[in-house]
Protein backbone atom coordinates (compact mmCIF):
# COMPACT_ATOMS: atom_id res chain seq x y z
CA UNK A 1 0.00 0.00 0.00
CA UNK A 2 1.20 3.46 -0.70
CA UNK A 3 2.61 6.15 1.86
CA UNK A 4 -1.00 8.39 1.06
CA UNK A 5 -3.15 5.47 1.22
CA UNK A 6 -1.68 4.12 4.09
CA UNK A 7 -2.44 7.34 5.86
CA UNK A 8 -5.68 7.54 4.17
CA UNK A 9 -7.23 4.73 5.61
CA UNK A 10 -5.55 6.02 9.29
CA UNK A 11 -7.32 9.18 8.47
CA UNK A 12 -10.93 7.09 7.38
CA UNK A 13 -10.37 4.69 10.18
CA UNK A 14 -9.83 7.30 13.22
CA UNK A 15 -13.08 9.69 11.15
CA UNK A 16 -14.98 6.02 12.01
CA UNK A 17 -14.18 5.82 15.50
CA UNK A 18 -14.05 9.20 16.57
CA UNK A 19 -17.91 9.41 15.38
CA UNK A 20 -18.52 6.24 17.51
CA UNK A 21 -16.65 6.31 20.45
CA UNK A 22 -16.21 10.43 20.39
CA UNK A 23 -12.31 11.59 20.24
CA UNK A 24 -11.64 12.02 23.91
CA UNK A 25 -12.66 8.30 24.37
CA UNK A 26 -10.47 6.53 20.99
CA UNK A 27 -6.72 6.09 21.79
CA UNK A 28 -4.10 5.72 19.48
CA UNK A 29 -4.12 1.91 20.28
CA UNK A 30 -8.01 1.83 18.83
CA UNK A 31 -7.02 3.48 15.34
CA UNK A 32 -3.91 1.08 15.04
CA UNK A 33 -6.09 -1.90 15.99
CA UNK A 34 -9.03 -0.99 13.48
CA UNK A 35 -7.07 0.03 10.53
CA UNK A 36 -4.88 -3.11 10.98
CA UNK A 37 -1.84 -1.05 11.43
CA UNK A 38 0.94 -1.23 14.04
CA UNK A 39 1.60 1.40 16.69
CA UNK A 40 4.67 2.18 14.77
CA UNK A 41 2.78 2.83 11.13
CA UNK A 42 0.45 4.95 13.41
CA UNK A 43 3.46 7.14 15.06
CA UNK A 44 5.15 7.51 11.76
CA UNK A 45 2.17 9.71 9.96
CA UNK A 46 1.14 11.38 13.10
CA UNK A 47 2.45 12.44 16.40
CA UNK A 48 -0.34 12.32 18.69
CA UNK A 49 -4.56 11.82 18.71
CA UNK A 50 -4.41 15.71 18.49
CA UNK A 51 -2.35 15.29 14.72
CA UNK A 52 -4.88 12.69 13.68
CA UNK A 53 -7.93 14.67 14.81
CA UNK A 54 -6.36 17.35 12.76
CA UNK A 55 -6.26 15.31 9.89
CA UNK A 56 -9.56 14.17 10.34
CA UNK A 57 -10.93 17.56 10.11
CA UNK A 58 -8.59 18.65 7.39
CA UNK A 59 -10.03 15.95 5.13
CA UNK A 60 -13.89 16.55 5.53
CA UNK A 61 -12.83 20.45 4.45
CA UNK A 62 -10.92 19.12 1.79
CA UNK A 63 -14.05 17.49 0.58
CA UNK A 64 -16.31 20.40 0.85
CA UNK A 65 -13.61 22.32 -0.95
CA UNK A 66 -13.92 20.11 -4.24
CA UNK A 67 -17.79 20.17 -3.61
CA UNK A 68 -17.82 24.10 -3.56
CA UNK A 69 -15.32 23.86 -6.34
CA UNK A 70 -17.05 21.85 -8.59
CA UNK A 71 -20.28 24.37 -8.07
CA UNK A 72 -18.25 27.13 -9.34
CA UNK A 73 -17.23 25.51 -12.02
CA UNK A 74 -20.81 24.68 -13.16
CA UNK A 75 -21.86 26.00 -16.65
CA UNK A 76 -24.71 28.39 -14.87
CA UNK A 77 -24.81 31.99 -14.34
CA UNK A 78 -22.73 33.38 -11.66
CA UNK A 79 -25.91 34.60 -9.29
CA UNK A 80 -27.25 30.52 -9.33
CA UNK A 81 -23.49 29.83 -8.72
CA UNK A 82 -23.35 31.94 -5.78
CA UNK A 83 -26.53 30.78 -4.07
CA UNK A 84 -25.48 27.09 -4.67
CA UNK A 85 -22.01 27.67 -3.00
CA UNK A 86 -24.12 29.10 -0.14
CA UNK A 87 -26.20 26.50 0.12
CA UNK A 88 -23.84 23.39 -0.66
CA UNK A 89 -21.02 24.49 1.58
CA UNK A 90 -23.96 25.12 4.83
CA UNK A 91 -25.24 21.72 3.79
CA UNK A 92 -22.40 19.76 4.06
CA UNK A 93 -21.20 21.27 6.93
CA UNK A 94 -24.59 20.63 8.26
CA UNK A 95 -23.80 16.90 7.19
CA UNK A 96 -20.62 16.04 8.28
CA UNK A 97 -21.34 17.35 11.90
CA UNK A 98 -24.36 15.17 12.06
CA UNK A 99 -22.92 12.32 10.00
CA UNK A 100 -19.89 12.22 12.41
CA UNK A 101 -22.35 11.88 15.65
CA UNK A 102 -20.09 12.05 18.89
CA UNK A 103 -18.14 14.52 16.54
CA UNK A 104 -21.29 16.78 16.76
CA UNK A 105 -20.84 17.44 20.47
CA UNK A 106 -17.35 18.02 19.75
CA UNK A 107 -17.38 20.13 17.10
CA UNK A 108 -20.04 22.75 18.84
CA UNK A 109 -17.68 22.10 22.13
CA UNK A 110 -14.63 22.61 20.56
CA UNK A 111 -15.05 25.00 17.85
CA UNK A 112 -12.04 26.96 18.26
CA UNK A 113 -9.43 23.78 17.61
CA UNK A 114 -11.59 23.28 14.64
CA UNK A 115 -11.36 27.15 13.65
CA UNK A 116 -7.56 26.83 13.28
CA UNK A 117 -7.69 23.78 11.02
CA UNK A 118 -9.98 26.09 8.66
CA UNK A 119 -7.80 28.39 7.86
CA UNK A 120 -6.69 27.01 4.72
CA UNK A 121 -10.18 26.15 3.59
CA UNK A 122 -11.49 29.98 4.54
CA UNK A 123 -8.32 31.02 2.01
CA UNK A 124 -9.97 28.62 -1.14
CA UNK A 125 -13.39 29.38 -0.34
CA UNK A 126 -12.49 33.28 -0.51
CA UNK A 127 -11.00 32.38 -3.65
CA UNK A 128 -14.06 30.66 -4.73
CA UNK A 129 -16.41 33.33 -3.68
CA UNK A 130 -13.85 35.73 -5.54
CA UNK A 131 -13.96 33.64 -8.80
CA UNK A 132 -17.67 33.96 -9.64
CA UNK A 133 -18.44 36.92 -8.02
CA UNK A 134 -15.79 38.52 -10.69
CA UNK A 135 -17.41 36.28 -13.34
CA UNK A 136 -20.53 38.06 -11.80
CA UNK A 137 -19.04 41.49 -12.66
CA UNK A 138 -17.39 40.29 -16.01
CA UNK A 139 -21.57 39.59 -17.53
CA UNK A 140 -22.61 42.31 -15.58
CA UNK A 141 -24.76 40.37 -13.21
CA UNK A 142 -23.33 41.84 -10.20
CA UNK A 143 -22.35 46.01 -9.21
CA UNK A 144 -19.56 45.52 -6.94
CA UNK A 145 -17.24 48.14 -6.55
CA UNK A 146 -14.40 46.23 -4.10
CA UNK A 147 -14.28 42.26 -5.48
CA UNK A 148 -11.98 41.18 -2.80
CA UNK A 149 -13.80 42.79 0.28
CA UNK A 150 -17.02 41.88 -1.10
CA UNK A 151 -15.59 37.96 -1.55
CA UNK A 152 -14.33 38.19 2.12
CA UNK A 153 -17.79 39.62 3.43
CA UNK A 154 -20.00 36.96 1.78
CA UNK A 155 -17.56 34.20 3.31
CA UNK A 156 -17.82 35.46 6.83
CA UNK A 157 -21.63 36.05 6.32
CA UNK A 158 -22.31 32.53 5.58
CA UNK A 159 -19.80 31.15 8.62
CA UNK A 160 -21.07 33.33 10.60
CA UNK A 161 -25.04 31.75 10.16
CA UNK A 162 -23.49 28.03 10.16
CA UNK A 163 -23.88 26.94 13.52
CA UNK A 164 -27.26 28.35 13.95
CA UNK A 165 -27.81 26.73 10.13
CA UNK A 166 -26.91 23.52 11.76
CA UNK A 167 -28.44 23.48 14.56
CA UNK A 168 -31.89 24.88 12.82
CA UNK A 169 -32.67 28.31 14.22
CA UNK A 170 -32.46 29.47 10.43
CA UNK A 171 -35.90 29.16 9.12
CA UNK A 172 -37.12 26.16 10.90
CA UNK A 173 -40.12 27.72 10.63
CA UNK A 174 -40.53 28.17 7.06
CA UNK A 175 -40.64 26.11 3.79
CA UNK A 176 -37.88 25.80 1.87
CA UNK A 177 -39.39 28.09 -1.06
CA UNK A 178 -39.79 31.16 1.43
CA UNK A 179 -36.55 30.74 3.05
CA UNK A 180 -34.72 30.66 -0.28
CA UNK A 181 -36.65 34.31 -1.15
CA UNK A 182 -35.30 35.75 1.86
CA UNK A 183 -31.39 34.51 1.37
CA UNK A 184 -31.75 35.24 -2.42
CA UNK A 185 -33.47 38.99 -1.33
CA UNK A 186 -30.66 39.60 0.86
CA UNK A 187 -27.28 38.07 -1.03
CA UNK A 188 -28.82 39.43 -4.28
CA UNK A 189 -29.20 42.73 -2.88
CA UNK A 190 -26.10 42.93 -1.02
CA UNK A 191 -24.41 42.26 -4.50
CA UNK A 192 -26.81 44.73 -6.64
CA UNK A 193 -27.77 42.21 -9.16
CA UNK A 194 -28.78 44.02 -12.62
Amino acid sequence: MAVSKTKAKLVDVARQLFAKMGVENTTMNDIALASKKGRRTLYTYFKSKEDIYIAVVESELDMLSDMMKRVAEKNISPDEKMIEMIYTRLDAVKEVVFRNGTLRANFFRDIWRVEKVRKRFDAKEILLFKDVLREGVEKGVFRIDDIDMTAELVHYCVKGIEVPYIRGHIGAKLDDETRDKYVVNLVFGALHRT
